[in-house]
Order: structure tokens, then C-alpha cells, then sequence
């Protein structure tokens, strides 16, 4: 008996049908059968199934004598099933990858519930991917499994058939069928969940919805025009009967009177669902079920109330009016908040007249870092300089108002375009930042602009774009050489980062090859700090902490991901922690919070995390330059290397001139670490020749340097550079841990496959605990 059964009907898909069922048959969980139905389709869907039939066992073709509709067809399905968990999927969608074993693991977590109720994402023909706008209500907190009065809010998730997995005993038990008609969903979904004793919640998306163009679809509900859209009035019906079967079910009569209003409008007011001359027609019927099923004194909903009239009342006419007041009155609104805006904005510009005509304050310095983002990267490490070694100096930071939280309490807050961010940029003397500040800024004489840059480049960047339109994306080349011109200063970490902005930023500033401020806490951190910082993030003790922070592609529109983290620690094992930070540009995260899954995209300190952390994995990001200076083991997932070169270029091959061992595919990676080759000598070796190139001046003092050079005028007597043999920056939790991966000191490892960028494994490199330092200043910086 297989742990699940997968159905799908078939009708009119044959250009994704092909799709559909590899993203079964290819999951990493097998143990399943695939029932493929075809529903009579005129098309080579039956052709397809049967196909994929030949070659592989798990699959059992249906073929419908004539066309049953949806439905029908997954009852044909069900009759054959004989899985342990039903799993229902249109044959125009997909699984996403590890999706079975997801739903298996949490099954077997929560109990084997009646139903588990698991995330999706519409997938459209532009290639946008959007995720379920009620992902909040699926999660994993608080008591599982539980009944539907217990967590209410599942009912605002969109009721559909695919997201669920049904175990088969409960659903043949109540006797459970899909109804002939369009929006068969509706009824079935309800009654299941209102029925089921034990349900439970996966947070993660299983299921790729995909929403093709229009005029390209099947008949299905909600995307063609036609007289189907009415089964809607006898799918409520049925809905309404159920609840009339059961009682007991009484108090879920108001929120289901309230969906199904909002169901009737969404239809009414969708574009071309409706054939011509039916409109009427159906609001006639929509009238009429709302008088049926409407509960006496339930309260109208404040956000659909618009909605509520238009059935109620079955006048199109008297929604169009009270909707074309509803739009005058935002109108009016908006055009008061637009003159308002338009007057502040006036305002603000004679505001700075005024200040780039008094005094430039030679004790006064301000600093940003990104476009408004909060305290950290080099400008958080100088500014936090700036109040040690030049203590006149009153400082303040550039962040939206979300993020003053992370600004230091001695420091002054400014909100973007706000007076007294005018009045500070036209009066400071010192403009510190990492990207260029606001484009109306007037350089004035006596003002000093310090471009700290966000640390070393390896992809391509400045001019180097002019070429690299997927990377440029409409870059005005001439607007940023009048940004550099204003630059007196620029940092740079290493002969490299020098060679590569003096050609690409080209103009007449002075570099400062002293190396990146932000590192400096990494030479001044203690055991203490990284133990603190581990139990901040809950981190298990004796637990393997790997960071995994990979960069954003410039040649996809939406966040890829290259990693599977659950599958990476289900084959590493119960000793390792994964900590995931999405890059800054993306707003998803890329894996959800599961107890040794840790999202750290939020957190405000990417040094904090470095330091909390025994390793780090990443691809193509600059943090990998960074992590370096700890001299902890560094692992390099390039599996798209060739794509990301061909749409972003970088100024070396990375895969030839590495900072630790590197992995061309999933399960290379997870060998490196099974194995332990990711701190074995030959990660020492390639780690120490990365150092010795990139990290020659980050000791601890780059940002002293800078403040001694730019604020207080010294140019001969500033600190000595520490060399790296002599450096000691805090050792990693895990190199305390004893029995963690022993073998790797020792160079006695299990068997391995032989892997192409790694040698046998010997002594790691030995690091010691360094001297506590009297202040850390607390960083963050965005990974380029």
C-alpha cells in the first residue's frame, strides 16, 4: 500500500501535462502511486498518460469513455486509490520539488491527521510566481493536530482542493464524492474540513497553481466565459444542505453565508466569466440565495460591504452608483494628499535653498547606509569610529523610520526627505555612505563624501555594465560618473577592490586601501559574544551552525531557490543547525522557521550572524570576502556558474581560486559536509591562499584608520597593519565541541565519492580566543 496517492485529471492540457506528472513521478519521496485520468480529452493527454505508463510501474492510467468534468474525474480516481494520504492535482500544475516528503515528515510529526493543509503559489504565463496572500494562516504553531474551531482562519484560505492531503480511511469513512459542475471544489472543501476531527498545517509551498493566459483555457471556473459559471448556485446549495445534515455545524452558517457572497460577486464582477445577456440573470439567482441562506442579525463585513449591497439588493445599477461615489470620494482624497505632497515637496526645496547658503558645520557628520535601510555596514562601523576617536563630532544616521530601532542612542535619527534631513546633508561636513546619496544633493566646498563601498566585488559592476543590460537594468551611466565626481573618498579592502574602482568609478578621489570597517568586529569579539549570540538565535548547544546566504541572480526576476535546506539537514543529520538569509532584494524568505531551520533574513546584523556560525555556504556573494577574515570553513555552491557569468560577469572564476572546497549540485554539497571535507586541510589550504589576497588589512583598526586619516589629517603614524599569521580572530563554537566530526583533524573520513574540487582531508588550521575588546559596535551590513 502506497503512502500517498496522487490523482490527476486530464482534459485539454496536453502542453503541461508532460510537466505535471514528472513533478510526481521525479519527487524524492517515492512511495506513491499516480493515478492519471483521462477525462475524454480530445487532445494527446491520454497518449501522454499512457506513455508515462510504459515506464513507470507507479503509474495507473484512466480513460473516461466520455467527458465527466473535473469532478467526475477524480472520483474515478478515488474509486482506484489506495494510498494511505490522497493527493489531488489539476494536470496543468506541479509539485515542487521534495513536496511528498515534506507532507510525509509533517504526517508523521502531527499524528496522521485527517487532513494537512500545505501552502501553494500561482505560477503565471509571464513567469511571476506569487504566493498564497494567506500563508500566515498555515502556520506550524501552537497545539497539532486540531479541529477547525480551533483555528478558524484556515476557512479564509482559498478553498481548493489542491492544497490538502486527505487521508483515505477518513474521506471513504464519511463518504465523501465530488459533485458534478464547476466550483466542485466548494462544496467538497467545506464539508471536509468541518468534518475532519484532527487537521494540521504544513508552511510550506507543495503545489505550483498554474494560471494561463486568457483565451487559452479549458473550460474551468473563473477563467472562460460560459454558462458553467451557474453551477455555482448548486454547489452553495449543497453546501447549505450539509450544514442542515449536521447541526452541530450551525455556528459556521454566518462565516460560510459571508464566503458565499463574497464567491457570487467575484463571479458577477469577473471579467467576461459571465456570457452576454446572462448578467441579469445571475444576479437574479445571487438575489435569491442570499435571501435563502442569509443569517438574521448576522453583522454586514465593513471591508465588503459594497459586495454585500450588489447581491442583496441585485441591482447592478445601484452597486455602480455607490461604487462611482465610493471612487469620487478616493479621488478627492488622493488629489488633497497629492496637493499636499506637492506643497511639502515645494516647501522642502526652498528649505534646502536656505541651508546651502548658511555655514557648513565642520562638527557635524552624517551617515547611511543603502536607500534608508538601518545601522550597519561600513558606515555603521565608521560612524561608531567617528564617536570614539572624534568625540566633537556629533553624528547622525539616515534610516526609515522602521529601522530606527537600530540606531545607537547616541547618535541622531533622520527619516529620508524630512527638513532635518535636508538641513543635514546641506550642512554636514562629513557624508559617509555606501551607495550615493539622494541625486538633489549639492556637493558643497568643504564637504567631505566618504564612499565606503560594500565590500570586495567579484561580480561585475560601474561601467563594467554597460554591456550587462540583465544587470544594468536601465542604469543612467552618466547620472552615477555625476555621483562619483562628488566622491573625496573611496575604501577599498585590497589591491583587487582598488584596480577594480578606479577603472569602473573612474574620477578624481583618493582611495583609501585600508580595509573594510565592517570586519573589524571580527577581530574583537570574544568566545563570550559568539556564545551569546548563539543563544540568541536559538541555537542548540552542541550544535554545527552553517550559514547559507546566497547573492541575487540578475538574470531571474524572482528568488530561486538553489538549495533544498530541509533535504540538506535531513541528510546531514540532528547535529547540524542551518541558519538561511534571503538576499535583501528578494522579500521572501528562503526557508520557513523549523526547529533546526532557522530564518535569519530579518536579522539586523549579517556580522552577528558570521559570528554565530561554524561555516558559511554561499555562491557568488560577497560575504564570502568577509567571512574570510574569521578563518572558518567556507563551502561554494556554483551550480549555475555558467549562467550567472553569461548575465553578470565576474572579475575572476571563482570555481579556480576558491575560499574553501567547492559544490557543482545539491548532493555534492551535502557530501562535502557528510564527509567532512568542508574543514579539512585542503578547505585550510584554499581559505589561507583566499586570505592572503583579499583580507590583508582587515586587523581590527580599518575603521581608526580612516577617522584618523579623514577627520583628524594624520597621514604618517596611523596603525600598523597586523599581519595575518599574527591575527586572532574569536574561534567558532564548533571547533570547542568535542566529537564533532573528529575525524576531520585527523584526516580519517568514511568512504566518499571522489569529488572534483577536493583532495583528501587533513589538519584544520588551529585558532585561538583573542582578547575582549571594550565595545563592539553592533553591525549589519546588506550582502552585495
Amino acid at each position: 500500500m502506497p503512502r500517498f496517492s496522487v490523482i490527476v485529471p486530464a482534459y485539454k492540457v496536453q502542453a503541461y501535462l508532460h510537466e505535471c506528472l514528472a513533478s510526481v513521478l521525479e519527487q524524492s519521496y517515492p512511495d506513491l502511486e499516480l493515478i492519471a485520468v483521462d477525462d475524454c480529452s480530445p487532445d494527446a493527454c491520454g497518449s501522454i498518460i499512457d506513455d508515462f505508463a510504459t515506464r513507470d510501474p507507479r503509474v495507473r492510467p484512466v480513460h473516461l469513455e466520455e467527458n465527466k468534468g473535473r469532478g467526475q474525474a477524480r472520483n474515478a480516481g478515488l474509486e482506484r486509490a489506495k494510498g494511505d494520504y490522497l493527493v489531488f492535482l489539476d494536470g496543468a500544475d506541479t509539485l515542487t520539488p521534495h513536496a511528498l516528503r515534506a507532507l510525509a515528515d509533517r504526517l508523521n510529526e502531527t499524528e496522521e491527521p485527517d487532513v494537512l493543509v500545505y501552502d501553494f503559489a500561482r505560477t503565471f504565463w509571464t513567469g511571476e510566481t506569487v504566493r498564497n496572500v494567506q500563508a500566515a494562516q498555515l502556520t506550524e504553531r501552537g497545539p497539532a493536530p486540531f479541529r477547525l474551531d480551533d483555528r478558524p482562519g484556515l476557512l479564509k484560505v482559498l478553498m481548493v482542493v489542491g492544497n490538502k492531503a486527505y487521508r483515505r480511511e477518513f474521506i471513504q469513512r464519511e463518504g465523501f464524492t465530488f459533485s458534478p459542475g464547476h466550483y466542485e471544489d466548494t462544496p467538497w472543501t467545506y464539508s471536509v474540513l468541518m468534518a475532519s476531527e484532527t487537521i494540521a498545517t504544513l508552511d510550506r509551498v507543495c503545489v505550483h497553481y498554474r494560471q494561463r493566459r486568457q483565451g487559452s483555457m479549458p473550460s474551468t471556473p473563473g477563467t472562460t466565459t460560459g454558462r458553467g459559471h451557474f453551477d455555482i448556485f448548486d454547489q452553495y446549495d449543497r453546501v447549505f444542505a450539509h450544514l442542515d445534515a449536521h447541526p452541530e455545524l450551525a455556528h459556521w452558517r454566518p462565516v460560510l453565508f459571508r464566503r458565499m457572497v463574497d464567491h457570487l460577486s467575484a463571479v458577477f464582477l469577473g471579467r467576461d466569466r459571465l456570457p452576454r445577456g446572462s448578467r441579469p440573470e445571475f444576479l437574479r439567482r445571487a438575489r435569491a440565495h442570499y435571501a435563502r441562506y442569509r443569517v438574521p442579525g448576522a453583522r454586514l463585513p465593513a471591508r465588503n460591504w459594497l459586495r454585500h449591497v450588489l447581491i442583496r439588493l441585485g441591482s447592478h445599477r445601484t452597486y455602480r452608483t455607490l461604487w462611482a461615489a465610493a471612487q469620487l470620494k478616493r479621488r478627492v482624497t488622493d488629489g488633497v494628499g497629492a496637493a499636499f505632497r506637492g506643497v511639502r515637496a515645494v516647501a522642502l526645496r526652498l528649505h534646502y535653498r536656505v541651508q546651502l547658503r548658511l555655514p557648513v558645520r565642520a562638527d557635524r557628520a552624517v551617515f547611511s547606509n543603502g536607500n534608508g535601510r538601518g545601522y550597519g555596514c561600513n558606515p555603521a562601523a565608521l560612524e561608531d569610529a567617528f564617536r570614539t576617536y572624534a568625540p566633537d563630532i556629533r553624528t547622525a544616521w539616515i534610516a526609515a523610520p522602521e529601522h530606527h530601532h537600530t540606531v545607537p542612542t547616541a547618535t541622531r535619527r533622520l527619516s529620508p526627505d524630512t527638513a532635518a534631513y535636508w538641513t543635514a546633508i546641506a550642512r554636514s561636513k562629513y557624508l559617509v555612505s555606501n551607495v550615493d546619496f539622494d541625486r538633489k544633493l549639492v556637493k558643497r566646498p568643504g564637504q567631505i563624501l566618504v564612499q565606503t563601498q560594500s565590500g570586495t566585488p567579484l561580480k561585475r559592476m560601474g561601467l563594467d555594465l554597460q554591456d550587462r543590460p540583465a544587470a544594468a537594468r536601465g542604469t543612467d551611466f552618466a547620472e552615477l560618473l555625476r555621483g562619483v565626481d562628488q566622491w573625496d573618498y573611496c575604501l577599498s579592502g585590497n589591491r583587487h577592490s582598488t584596480l577594480v574602482w578606479e577603472r569602473v568609478f573612474p574620477s578624481d578621489y583618493t582611495m583609501l586601501e585600508y580595509g573594510q570597517p565592517r570586519n573589524d568586529v571580527f577581530q574583537r569579539a570574544t568566545s563570550a559574544d559568539v556564545a551569546r549570540l548563539r543563544e540568541t538565535l536559538g541555537i542548540p548547544e552542541g550544535s554545527v551552525a552553517i550559514l547559507y546566504a546566497p547573492t541575487h541572480r540578475d538574470y531571474r526576476r524572482s528568488q530561486r531557490h538553489m538549495l533544498d535546506p530541509e533535504r540538506v539537514l535531513r541528510r546531514l543529520g540532528p547535529r547540524f543547525v542551518l541558519l538561511t538569509r534571503a538576499h535583501p532584494s528578494y522579500e521572501q524568505p528562503l526557508a520557513r522557521n523549523s526547529g533546526r531551520l532557522i530564518d535569519v533574513s530579518g536579522h539586523p546584523s549579517i556580522e552577528s550572524l558570521c559570528l554565530a556560525s561554524d561555516a558559511l555556504i554561499t555562491d557568488y556573494s560577497s560575504l564570502m570576502f568577509d567571512y574570510a577574515n574569521l578563518d572558518r570553513p567556507i563551502v561554494i555552491h556554483a551550480d549555475d556558474w555558467a549562467a550567472y557569468e553569461a548575465a553578470r560577469g565576474t572579475y575572476f572564476d571563482l570555481r579556480t581560486f576558491p575560499p574553501g572546497v567547492v559544490a557543482r549540485s545539491e548532493d555534492e554539497l551535502i557530501d562535502i559536509f557528510a564527509t567532512g571535507h568542508w574543514r579539512g586541510s585542503r578547505s585550510a589550504q584554499l581559505r589561507a591562499a583566499f586570505r592572503e589576497r583579499f583580507c590583508p588589512y582587515d586587523d581590527g583598526r580599518a575603521a581608526e584608520r580612516v577617522v584618523r586619516r579623514v577627520v583628524l589629517g594624520e597621514t604618517a603614524g596611523l596603525p600598523a597593519v597586523v599581519p595575518l599569521d599574527e591575527r586572532h580572530p574569536v574561534p567558532s563554537v564548533e571547533d570547542g565541541i568535542p566529537g564533532v566530526l573528529d575525524s576531520s583533524r585527523t584526516g580519517d573520513y568514511p568512504t566518499a565519492s571522489p569529488l572534483a574540487t577536493v583532495s583528501t582531508p587533513g589538519v584544520s588550521v588551529p585558532v585561538v580566543d583573542s582578547p575582549r575588546s571594550p565595545r563592539i559596535p553592533s553591525l549589519n551590513t546588506e550582502i552585495p
